[in-house]
């Protein structure tokens, strides 16, 4: 019977309940002859939970593209050119992950049912067509030798990081000369065990490219802590130059520099060295031996700081087997890709020296192409575009990501971000149509989003389901997809009716959240250094409600109508806007001070720069009030909550707004400080420097092409351009602003109290 024919799903016959409690790498083999080489070959393949892919030692792809409980993805890829004539040996490394969330990486899904799946098809030269899909053919291990444990004991959403000992029983396991003949024979599910409605079996293709691998060298040796080798000898190492032979019972301790905040592949090559063990450190920075913060953070100055600083960060462990030679030596790759900018190696060896022959990587990200480019009077901007533009490539991987060292979730407020910054440099919307997508899947029984999504552990911060909305609201305006808004409104619909359900007697938002960890919801605005002792969340919250809630409510609102217009949904328009009016009037008149300004909680008499932006941004006030507040919180900084790094983006909208841009001047100083202090890319915050990559940071992706030069949609779809430089500060600039239409060039010139502007847009497309 159907049901019971196999599924292309096999696993390891003897997994255990053991197994089932701790994430296990299992290896999979498969060996396949071609009568001569083949001219069209390709597979598909997937996994629960991950896979990273060989043909003839040579690694193919690494996925499956990240789902969920509703959606599993499945990569088809075209493999010939790895294939030959004669014997070729297919291997598979499987990562699985446990089904508890908080025993495995937080951002990737986990069934009941383990398994790879794989079909393959090849037709060589002669015609002879083969097939090669998993079934009770295949050969599959447990690698006995791997373990990956939480990185902190606080919040670990990552579980990456591995300490894994050489193995003599799967040494060379990919090679043709290989024997695999005490190895288990694979497993295969019926159909019946892989139900195709139901993750993982049914699977969808992939709908983001492939991530880019390239290989890449280390910039320098920075220090060298503990050796008997001199600088020249390190660095001969990592340019591939000459081995390293360390001495017997020794240590040597010595750290490497990438040059840039990176994420890649590493790869460390050894021969001999029995017993030796090798601790690899990942560090974005060198640190002080000082705390900082709530969260007692090492502090951080001068990120190349060697002499006086040290490398924070994570670990990962080989011990070697001794077996490896020349001919085939020791290789240590963890599964996951690893982010750093400094890398130190710390090598103990026992009675046996240690022969490195090379230490490398390969760089891997989503492959962004970007294609705008600005130049502008002021010279510093030129390493802010700089390290902004680092930094959204660092963020974008199979999803956008809040921080590739710490977490790789990706969050709604950064998202929403990071996607415009993409739409400005690029007008890619690939990976942004599945950020939107996952947050859609994400949504809870109330109406709200997960904050974090694809996440296996729940996380909610209501105001960032408000940013899910605005990014259905950015894709119209740059792509103007009504197939696409039409699938969304609902789960749009459904996070406005959950703000609308928890509104006061007095019409504004109720005290829906609280403090992160200490409440079921978290009502995070920002990394203000005022609102340390409450997570991000203003301090008016631990009294009720917060304005800014009621704030996003109506900025949601507001868009949602531009949404329904654009589907010609008039009433449902009218009715977002006439429901956002009545919470304006409520913010007005409960959480309006006496000195003009909109409290950060009704009748709580505590002010940040923030309810000022937002009010301005929402109209909740008029522009000459909004400029009046705006311009206070300006000049009087240590009143008022300051908006962060985080925030700057609606800060910059504000000052756009109310004619005071040229105050832009001093807010770029965080970025200029960042440039100072030698970081490659942004930091989270100025006063929360954990992360050194958070893309929320790379505002001068959309600033400088999208405000300074001008360019931006001015109709849904870009129907029409809108190019209108935003002057500011500055006295000229230039560039090229890629759009979904083709190429914009513009030129500017500040002449007296005159802008002389030239532009050039591509064919067909008009402007306002």
């Amino acid at each position: 019977m159907e049901f019971q024919k196999e599924s292309n799903w096999i696993w390891i016959p003897s997994w255990s309940c053991e197994d089932k409690e701790q994430p296990c790498l299992i290896l999979f083999r498969k060996e396949i002859e071609f009568a001569t080489k083949p001219i069209k070959a390709c597979i598909s393949i997937s996994a629960d939970t991950r896979y990273k892919l060989y043909i003839n030692e040579k690694l193919v792809e690494v996925g499956p593209s990240k789902g969920d409980y509703q959606v599993w993805y499945l990569d088809s890829i075209n493999v010939e050119s790895y294939l030959k004539q004669g014997i070729n040996i297919i291997s598979v490394e499987v990562l699985r992950y446990p089904q508890e969330p908080l025993k495995g990486n937080h951002s990737t899904f986990r069934t009941s049912t383990p398994g790879l799946y794989f079909v393959g098809e090849a037709t060589d030269a002669d015609g002879n067509e083969y097939s090669f899909s998993a079934d009770g053919t295949w050969k599959c291990c447990k690698e006995d030798g791997f373990c990956i444990a939480p990185e902190e004991t606080r919040f670990a959403p990552l579980l990456i990081h591995e300490e894994v000992r050489g193995n003599l029983k799967t040494f060379g396991w990919m090679r043709e000369s290989y024997n695999d003949e005490n190895w288990e024979t694979a497993k295969p599910y019926i159909k019946v065990q892989i139900h195709g409605a139901v993750s993982p079996g049914n699977l969808r293709e992939r709908t983001i490219p492939f991530m880019y691998r390239t290989k890449r060298n280390f910039l320098k040796t920075i220090n060298l802590k503990k050796t008997k080798h001199s600088l020249d000898e390190w660095n001969g190492f990592i340019r591939n130059e000459d081995k390293i032979i360390i001495a017997p019972n020794s240590e040597e301790i010595v750290e490497f520099d990438a040059g840039e905040e990176m994420t890649g592949y590493t790869k460390l090559v050894m021969t001999k060295g029995k017993g030796t063990k090798v601790e690899v450190l990942y560090s974005e920075a060198y640190v002080q031996n000082e705390l900082c913060g709530s969260a007692q953070e090492p502090l951080k100055r001068n990120r190349l700081d060697s002499e006086n600083g040290y490398l924070h960060g994570y670990t990962d462990v080989y011990h070697l087997s001794g077996i490896g030679n020349d001919n085939q030596p020791e290789i240590y790759e963890p599964f996951w890709f690893r982010t750093f900018r400094f890398i130190q190696l710390k090598i103990t060896t026992s009675a046996d020296e240690l022969v490195l022959h090379s230490f490398d990587y390969e760089e891997t990200g989503y492959p962004l192409d970007v294609q705008t480019q600005v130049e502008t009077s002021d010279v510093t901007h030129a390493d802010i575009w700089d390290i902004s533009e680092r930094t959204l490539r660092r963020c974008m991987h199979e999803t956008y990501e809040d921080c590739p060292f710490y977490e790789q979730l990706q969050y709604a407020m950064d998202s929403r971000q990071q996607i415009l910054y993409t739409y400005a440099v690029s007008a890619d919307d690939r990976l942004a149509r599945k950020c939107m997508d996952d947050f859609k899947r994400s949504q809870r029984y109330d109406g709200l989003i997960n904050c974090s999504y694809p996440s296996t552990f729940p996380n909610i911060i209501p105001g960032f389901s408000i940013y899910y909305i605005l990014m259905i609201y950015d894709h119209m305006m740059y792509f103007g997809d009504k197939e696409l808004i039409t699938y969304h409104m609902p789960t749009i619909d459904g996070v406005l009716n959950f703000f609308d359900r928890n509104l006061t007697e007095e019409g504004y938002v109720k005290k829906v959240g609280g403090v992160n960890m200490e409440a079921p919801f978290w009502s995070f605005i920002d990394w203000a250094s005022e609102w340390d002792s409450t997570a991000g969340m203003p301090t008016a919250g631990l009294q009720g409600s917060i304005t800014m809630e009621s704030l996003l409510y109506i900025m949601g609102l507001q868009h949602a109508s531009e949404l329904a217009l654009y589907l010609n949904k008039k009433e449902k328009s009218e009715e977002y806007l006439k429901r956002a009016e009545s919470v304006k009037k409520a913010v007005l008149k409960f959480c309006m001070g006496d000195n003009g300004l909109l409290q950060d909680g009704p009748g709580i008499d505590v002010y940040s720069q923030h309810c000022q932006v937002f009010a301005l941004l929402t109209d909740t006030v008029g522009c000459d009030v909004g400029r009046k507040n705006l311009y206070e919180t300006i000049c009087n900084k240590e009143k008022y909550a300051q908006s962060t790094v985080a925030m700057c983006f609606y800060l910059f909208r504000a000052l756009e707004k109310a004619n005071l841009y040229e105050y832009t001047n001093q807010y770029w100083d965080i970025w200029r400080n960042m440039i100072q202090n030698n970081c490659t890319t942004c930091v989270e915050a100025e006063s929360y420097a954990r992360s050194e990559c958070h893309a929320w940071g790379a505002l001068a992706l959309y600033e400088f092409p999208s405000v300074i030069l001008g360019v931006r949609p001015a109709e849904p779809g870009y129907a029409k351009v809108a190019i209108k430089p935003i002057v500011g500060y500055l006295d000229y600039a230039s560039g090229c602003v890629k759009t979904p239409h083709g190429m914009i060039q513009v030129k500017w010139t500040k002449e007296n109290e005159n802008i002389k502007l030239e532009y050039e847009l591509p064919d067909g497309l008009l402007i306002v």
